[in-house]
């Protein structure tokens, strides 16, 4: 079922290895706290926080390069980590609209706001974005 993803081999050896931690230390139910889910192997604060909103309905904001590189392209958090983007972005944007920042974002990402080159001309919210750091977009 993970074939399609990249580094399958090393994500399926990671769900086996967190399957028997979540047995072992969790009588087989997945944690919702931050705290517990980032003692499972290979689980980090974006993995952490995808299970607490997703699985569990908590808050928390995702952040992936994605999210990282808008927020601060926008201009809306001025941070160099996705700890520190994670960080600010809990202190300023409104919670509810934290379940769907990432989500939200993703997709920008991957459609209009690229990494290298981002289609400026097509982006509906040009006219508010600061584009820090873009040098050259189509």
């Amino acid at each position: 079922m993970i074939y399609p993803v990249g580094f399958y081999r090393t994500k399926a050896r990671r769900i086996h290895q967190i399957c028997q931690h979540l047995l072992g230390r969790f009588r087989g139910k997945v944690p919702d706290s931050l705290e517990e889910l980032l003692t499972l192997p290979g689980v980090g604060r974006k993995t952490a926080n995808l299970v607490r909103t997703v699985g569990f309905g908590k808050p928390g904001i995702c952040v992936d390069v994605h999210v990282h590189r808008i927020s601060n392209r926008l201009g809306y958090v001025r941070t160099k980590t996705p700890l520190e983007t994670e960080m600010a972005l809990r202190a300023k944007l409104p919670r509810r609209y934290w379940l769907r920042y990432n989500t939200l974002l993703v997709g920008f990402g991957q459609t209009i706001c690229a990494p290298v080159s981002p289609w400026c001309s097509r982006c509906p919210v040009r006219r508010c974005c600061a584009r820090v750091g873009v040098t050259r977009s189509r």
